[in-house]
């Protein structure tokens, strides 16, 4: 009896801590935040993400991965599907990465927010709403590595061929020929300093005579040239004085003002009259000429008038007169 009443008491110690354990493990995983459910549905691959792992945005966690497994409704997809708590700011603009952890290779979801309007997409067979994931930069880098690699293999292939024996030897002529060349340079070199020092140098010494003329040349340019102003100085007083108010041109311009008012007066009243006066006269000299024809051509109108003259005995047509009583 004694054995049954120590094993039932073990026993319920048993029980009671296993109880306890069991409350404790639920204590501590407890959550008591509210958290809204997404999906993510994704054509590459998801290496690395497993289930319980974080979703954080923007570095914060903010929930968890709660599955992974493929889309229904889009073959060869995989349909990732996440908890995040309602208080986390989710936008229409906001989208999902697949980003590791340090060198571990464990994958975590990373929200982010780019400002820029995602594509939207259509909730799933389940109702919940689908955020896009974006495939990240290591993601792309590991697509264009086939790329990368094959680019690679052709940079290698062309230093080979530019390193060929042929291509070894040409180097080795074109290196002898840049030797070659150095050299040539060399005695160009020693041929420029004798050339300085036979024919630059004695040219250098004259130099500070020629500066010296040059700077005498120069004095006597400048002198010239203060006469120069001078003489434009007393153009320029000459030609203010002709230009001063009742100056030589003003004086003279105002003469010629009143030769041209007389000029107009002149052909304006003078000369029509003078004109006038000669028609007179030309018409008292054409009748002065008719008198003097007429007088010519009958002398006698001076005593008898102008009337006609009966012709005298002699002349044509006289007739003597009749005797005194006679009558016809």
């Amino acid at each position: 009896m004694e054995n049954k009443s120590h094993a039932m008491a073990a026993g319920t110690f048993v029980l009671v801590v296993t109880l306890m354990l069991v409350a404790l493990a639920f204590w501590l995983t407890r959550d008591k935040g509210h958290y809204r459910e997404w999906e993510l549905s994704t054509h590459g691959g998801v290496t690395g993400l497993q289930p319980q792992a974080a979703v954080r945005y923007k570095g914060v966690a903010v929930g968890k991965v709660n599955a992974i497994g493929f889309d229904p409704g889009a073959p060869g997809n995989v349909l990732i599907r996440i908890a995040v708590e309602e208080s986390t700011p989710l936008t229409a603009t906001t989208f999902a990465t697949l980003a590791y952890q340090g060198v571990t290779g464990l994958a975590y979801v990373l929200l982010d927010d780019s400002g820029e309007a995602q594509a939207q997409l259509a909730p799933g067979a389940d109702g919940l709403p689908r955020l896009p994931l974006v495939t990240s930069q290591l993601g792309k880098l590991t697509e264009q590595a086939p790329e990368l690699l094959a680019q690679i293999n052709e940079a290698t292939e062309r230093i080979n061929q530019l390193l060929s024996d042929d291509n070894q030897k040409h180097l080795s002529q074109a290196l002898l020929n840049l030797g070659q060349a150095t050299g040539g340079l060399a005695q160009l070199s020693v041929a420029l300093n004798d050339l300085a020092r036979n024919r630059l140098d004695p040219a250098l010494a004259a130099v500070p005579a020629l500066a010296h003329d040059a700077s005498q040349t120069l004095q006597i340019l400048q002198g010239t040239a203060g006469d120069v102003g001078r003489m434009a100085g007393d153009i320029s007083q000459t030609a203010r004085r002709l230009n001063e108010r009742d100056g030589p041109l003003d004086r003279l311009a105002q003469g010629t003002a009143a030769l041209a008012h007389a000029a107009d007066t002149f052909g304006a009243a003078t000369l029509p009259r003078v004109n006038r006066v000669t028609e007179d006269a030309s018409r008292a000299a054409r009748q002065l000429g008719r008198t003097a024809t007429n007088i010519n051509d009958n002398p006698q109108s001076l005593i008898f008038g102008a009337g006609s003259v009966p012709p005298g005995p002699g002349e044509p047509g006289f007739s003597a007169p009749a005797p005194a009583g006679h009558q016809p």
